[in-house]
C-alpha cells in the first residue's frame, strides 16, 4: 500500500485496471487481495454522523431501545419521568422530525472542517432507515417522522463539494426484528432475516446511492457465513456500480475484525500507537461520552481542539485515518459546540494540512526526546519533507528532537510562518535543538499544536512501509503522560 500511495497516478491506474481485470472470489483470501483505492489512504480525515430515532430521547446512547427493553434502571426511570405508561419505542419515530435539517449547511460545515469523507449512519441496530427503503416498511424516514429521504439529500449536498467523498454506515442486525430473533433462536442455521432484510437493504443502498464507503457494523452477532458477507463483497468488487472506488471496513462477521476487509476499524476508538501491516481507521467521538446527541451534554464533555489534534497526530503518524463522530439532534441540527470544534479543526488544517493529507508514516512515529511530538512524511517529485507535529510548546522555546538527522542543507520552518527558517544546533545526547519563534501569541499560526516542516534531512528517505512493523521507537499510548 505504501508504494501505492507513493506513486499516485501509477497506483490509481493499477488499482482501476486490477479491479477490471481481476474477478474476486467469495472467500477472504481473494477479497483481501483487492488493492485499496488510493483516495482513502490519502484522505486521512472523515466525519461520522450517528443520527436516528435514538436522537429523540437523546439519552445516553444509540442503544436506548436495548437498555430500556432490558430494564436498565436509568433508562426505566427516564421513561417513567418523561412519557406515559403505554409508551413504546416506535412512538419516538414521529418525533424524529428533522424540521431544521439543512443538508447543504451540513456540507458547508464538513467542507470547512477539512474532512475528505463523510459517513452517515443510515441504519443503526434499531432498524430505522434514513432512506425510504422498500425493505423497512413503515420504519423508515420516508414513511414516518421527517417523511424525507435524509440519506439522499445529504449525498447530493456533499457531492456538490469538490473534494469530499460520501459513505454510508449500515448495521447487519437489528435488535428486535422478529426474523432476526428467529434466526438467532435457530443458532443461525436459518437465514430468513439476511435474505429478506440485510442483503436487500445493502443492494438497495449501493445501487441507489452509490456510496464510496460502506461502513459495516453489527457483525459480531453471527459468523460471516450467516451474513453471506463474502458473496456480497464479491458482487461489490466485481459487478456493483461502485466496484472501482468503494472501500469497506472489517466488520463482516464474528471474529473477523482486524483480520479481513478493505481497511480495519478493529474496535471503536481504536488507536494502536504503532504502524500496522494494513490500512486502519480510528473512529472516535468528539463527545467523549457518546456517539449520539445527548440532551445532558455539557461543554466539559466535548473534546477540546487540542485533544482532537492529539488524536489526529497519533493516528496519522501511524498510518491511520481519523473518523470524527458528532451526533445531530432530532431536529437535524449539528449543535453549535460540535460545529465550532469542526470549523476550528478545519482552520488548523488549512495551515497544517500538508503534514496530514497524502502523508506516510516515517521511520519514527513519536520522538522519544519530547513526548508529544509525532512525525509524518510526504514524498513528491520535487521534494521530500518530514513533518513534526508538536502538541506542547517547548520549555524555554527550544524543541529537542532525536529522530531527525540534519546536514548543512537542512531547512526547518514552522507551517503558517512562511519565509522564517528556524535556527537549530546540535544538542547533548544526540538531539537537535530547534529554536521556536519568539513572537506574540497572536502572531503564531495556532495555540493548540504546531507543525515543523523539515527538508533535506540526512535520513529523510528512511520511512516505514505499512507491511513492516518496527516498534523500537513507539511508546505505548496507555503509558504516555498526558500533554
Amino acid at each position: 500500500m505504501e508504494s501505492c500511495t507513493a506513486f499516485g497516478l501509477l497506483c490509481l491506474l493499477f488499482a482501476v485496471t486490477a479491479s477490471v481485470a481481476v474477478k474476486y472470489e467469495p472467500n477472504w483470501a481473494s477479497l483481501d487481495a483487492r488493492p485499496l483505492p488510493p483516495w482513502f489512504d490519502e484522505a486521512k480525515v472523515g466525519i461520522f454522523l450517528h443520527w436516528g430515532v435514538f436522537s429523540v430521547p437523546a439519552f445516553e446512547s444509540a442503544w436506548f431501545w436495548y437498555y430500556w427493553h432490558n430494564k436498565q434502571q436509568d433508562y426505566m426511570n427516564f421513561i417513567k419521568e418523561n412519557y406515559p405508561p403505554d409508551f413504546t419505542y416506535a412512538d419516538f419515530a414521529p418525533q424524529f422530525d428533522a424540521s431544521f435539517y439543512d443538508p447543504d449547511y451540513w456540507a458547508d460545515i464538513f467542507e470547512d472542517s477539512g474532512a475528505k469523507y463523510v459517513v452517515l449512519v443510515t441504519k443503526h441496530h434499531e432498524g430505522f432507515t434514513l432512506w425510504p427503503s422498500n425493505h423497512s416498511w413503515n420504519w423508515n424516514a420516508g414513511d414516518v417522522g421527517p417523511k424525507r429521504d435524509l440519506l439522499g439529500e445529504l449525498a447530493t449536498a456533499v457531492r456538490k463539494k469538490k473534494d469530499i467523498h460520501f459513505g454510508v454506515y449500515h448495521s447487519l442486525f437489528e435488535f428486535y426484528n422478529p426474523l432476526f430473533l428467529q434466526d438467532q433462536q435457530n443458532h443461525y442455521s436459518t437465514q430468513d432475516f439476511v435474505k429478506s432484510k440485510t442483503m436487500p437493504e445493502l443492494y438497495e443502498l449501493i445501487n441507489n446511492y452509490k456510496p464510496e464507503i460502506l461502513w459495516s457494523d453489527g457483525d459480531w452477532m453471527a459468523p460471516d457465513t450467516y451474513w453471506n458477507s463474502t458473496h456480497f463483497l464479491a458482487w461489490l468488487y466485481n459487478e456493483s456500480p461502485v466496484k472501482d472506488y468503494i472501500v469497506t471496513n472489517d466488520r463482516w462477521g464474528q471474529g473477523l475484525y482486524c483480520k479481513h476487509g478493505g481497511y480495519w476499524n478493529c474496535k471503536d476508538k481504536y488507536n494502536p500507537g504503532k504502524v500496522l501491516p494494513h490500512k486502519w481507521e480510528n473512529a472516535m467521538t468528539i463527545d467523549r461520552k457518546a456517539w449520539t446527541y445527548r440532551r445532558a451534554i455539557t461543554d466539559q464533555d466535548v473534546l477540546s481542539l487540542h485533544e482532537i489534534l492529539t488524536f489526529l497526530a497519533e493516528t496519522v503518524s501511524c498510518g491511520g485515518n481519523l473518523l470524527m463522530n458528532v451526533g445531530p439532534n432530532k431536529d437535524g441540527r449539528i449543535i453549535p459546540i460540535f460545529e465550532e470544534r469542526l470549523r476550528s479543526f478545519g482552520a488548523w488544517m488549512k495551515t497544517n494540512g500538508e503534514a496530514i493529507y497524502k502523508s506516510h508514516p516515517w521511520h519514527t512515529q513519536q520522538d522519544n526526546a519530547t513526548i508529544g511530538t509525532w512525525y509524518t512524511m510526504r514524498k513528491s517529485e520535487n521534494i521530500t519533507a518530514v513533518y513534526a507535529i508538536v502538541l506542547s510548546w517547548p520549555v524555554d522555546n527550544t524543541l529537542k528532537l532525536l529522530a531527525p538527522v540534519t546536514q548543512t542543507s537542512t531547512v526547518i520552518e514552522m507551517l503558517g510562518m512562511p519565509g522564517k527558517e528556524l535556527k537549530y544546533s546540535k544538542g547533548i545526547n544526540g538531539t537537535i535543538d530547534i529554536a521556536f519563534p519568539t513572537v506574540a501569541p497572536n502572531q503564531l499560526p495556532s495555540t493548540d499544536a504546531w507543525v515543523l516542516k523539515m527538508t533535506n534531512l540526512k535520513n529523510q528517505n528512511v520511512y516505514k512501509r505499512p507491511d513492516f512493523v518496527d516498534q523500537a521507537n513507539v511508546v505505548p499510548l496507555d503509558l504516555r503522560p498526558k500533554p
